[in-house]
């Protein structure tokens, strides 16, 4: 018992008093730090991504065998509902000019690109371009990528991820 009395009185000593309060005053600030870095840092994507899900439109440019494959596989991920999703046809291009997102099958829409960038209202329209490998002309790339919020995609699942993407990276203008 006596032991332990002594090492009590060793750590009752006003040096540990001192680096007790100066630790404790460095965890507090550190706490508030990392929570001002979620706040500044997390919050904002993910309000946007939020905002992203529940208000913008996707029009799917393309066939109807195209268009309805691709809408069932956004609606089957569980995170885009159907009364977001519309379908656009050659014919009737500018119905898309108040969607916020174009999905272009390139197979079935690639000669009607041109008209697909005029159309969209700002540069915060992001268009995502589903093509299979090299379907796309090498003289046509360079026009594709030097627009903005513009992504060339082959694959269904990297589709999901471009569509997410670009929900979070251009702005919602209501």
């Amino acid at each position: 018992m006596e032991t332990f009395r002594q090492i009590g009185e060793f750590f009752d000593h006003p040096v540990f008093n001192i680096i007790g309060g100066i630790t404790l005053i460095i965890t507090v600030i550190a706490i508030i730090y990392k929570i001002i870095c979620v706040v500044v840092g997390i919050t904002p994507v993910v309000f946007r991504l939020g905002i992203g899900l529940w208000r913008r439109r996707i029009a799917i440019f393309g066939s109807a065998d195209f268009c309805s494959s691709i809408q069932t596989t956004l609606i089957d991920s569980k995170i885009f509902k159907a009364k977001n999703i519309c379908h656009v046809q050659a014919d009737n291009i500018d119905k898309a000019k108040t969607e916020t997102i174009f999905l272009v099958d390139w197979e079935s829409f690639g000669m009607h690109i041109d008209q697909v960038f005029t159309s969209r209202k700002n540069q915060n329209t992001a268009i995502v371009i589903f093509a299979k490998p090299a379907s796309i002309p090498p003289e046509k790339m360079p026009e594709i990528a030097n627009r903005a919020n513009t992504v060339v995609v082959n694959f269904r699942g990297r589709l999901l991820n471009d569509i997410l993407t670009s929900l979070i990276t251009t702005s919602y203008d209501k």
